[in-house]
């Protein structure tokens, strides 16, 4: 994500090899080659954000811890409902002042540009957990959650492959990714810092806190659903899949955690079936955007069509409401006690 920013260059070029290779769920033998400057990078990173961590409780003014949480909260939502949502899988529509929103908070959490996440996030999906998966999950839990932007790509991996058309007709987003290295140092480093000092804020303790810490704290939020929401939970959609449904991802990923459901289901903006706002402050977040009449053309699946995949696909874990809920089994139905 924010790791990875060689990437930008080579948006529509080939960098895969075997035209079969994606359709493997084994992976293939290859010789990782670290990417030392981005170790570097992580490391610096995560140093400086612990040491964040402990001025946020120890020395930074509440304003300070405030405007921190956020900027967490506004960049992590640009990501749910904005790179992921709205550009990555065009599951609603957005009016130029919530793209201009979404688009600025986005530059800010410094997760690339719109484009190559959408890029990279296109190809997961497509390529799910194979070698053509940018971060494929069968390649273990550290390569899931932060490994695949250390490294160089395997060369399998068919991000390159992906049509991005819809993309570069958004002048938006042309613009981002033409301009994207000299916005971030304004957007991401300078503004995090300056805007503290106005209420007395140290300039240090506004670096280490509402850069760093925030930095860490908004990747790896995301790291997670490329590495637990595809290893511990239950798949009621889909069990041929690796993405799973868990409810603590949900919650600290703004609604991402359904993940079972979502590679189900890509075009639904809720990205999940069940579950209130709580468990998924981007749908909220996109409802309220739609009342005020900046998001529309709200796609999501029919229960019917949701029912028919359960049954077709699922592992049993759908949840019921009671005894005629139409997904209780008929084993369950045969077993109760009824006097």
């Amino acid at each position: 994500m924010g790791l990875v920013q060689e990437e930008r260059s080579s948006i529509m070029d080939s960098d895969a090899t075997a035209e079969e290779d994606h359709k493997s769920n084994v992976p293939s033998k290859w010789q990782w080659e670290i990417v030392w400057e981005r170790v570097a990078f992580a490391i610096i990173m995560h140093i400086g954000g612990f040491y964040g961590a402990y001025l946020f409780f120890t020395e930074a003014k509440w304003q300070t811890c405030l405007f921190t949480i956020f900027l967490h909260v506004a960049m992590a939502t640009s990501v749910t409902a904005g790179a992921h949502r709205l550009w990555s899988h065009r599951a609603y529509k957005a009016k130029l002042p919530l793209k201009i929103l979404l688009l600025t908070f986005f530059t800010m959490a410094y997760q690339n540009t719109v484009m190559v996440w959408a890029r990279d996030h296109r190809a997961h999906h497509k390529y799910c957990d194979t070698d053509a998966d940018p971060h494929n999950s069968n390649r273990g839990f550290f390569f899931s959650h932060i490994g695949w932007l250390l490294v160089r790509r395997h060369p399998a991996v068919r991000a390159n492959k992906i049509d991005l058309s819809d993309l570069f007709e958004d002048p938006l987003l042309r613009f981002q990714n033409k301009y994207y290295l000299w916005v971030v140092p304004f957007l991401t480093v300078l503004t995090p810092i300056y805007v503290p000092t106005l209420w007395g804020e140290k300039k240090m303790v506004a670096l280490f806190v509402c850069l760093f810490l925030r930095y860490i704290m908004t990747v790896h939020v995301f790291f997670i659903v490329n590495s637990v929401a595809h290893k511990w939970g239950t798949k009621p959609y889909d069990k041929s899949i690796k993405p799973v449904e868990t409810k603590l991802v949900s919650f600290f990923a703004a609604g991402e955690g359904f993940h079972n459901y979502h590679h189900a289901f890509p075009w639904d903006y809720k990205t999940a079936e069940l579950g209130g706002y709580l468990f998924n402050t981007s749908r909220l977040f996109i409802d309220l955007m739609a009342k005020i009449g900046w998001a529309y053309d709200l796609k999501s699946v029919p229960s019917d069509m949701i029912e028919r995949r359960v049954k077709r696909t699922g592992d049993g874990s759908h949840p019921v409401w009671g005894w005629d809920d139409p997904d209780l089994s008929a084993e369950d139905r045969k077993s109760a006690i009824v006097n």
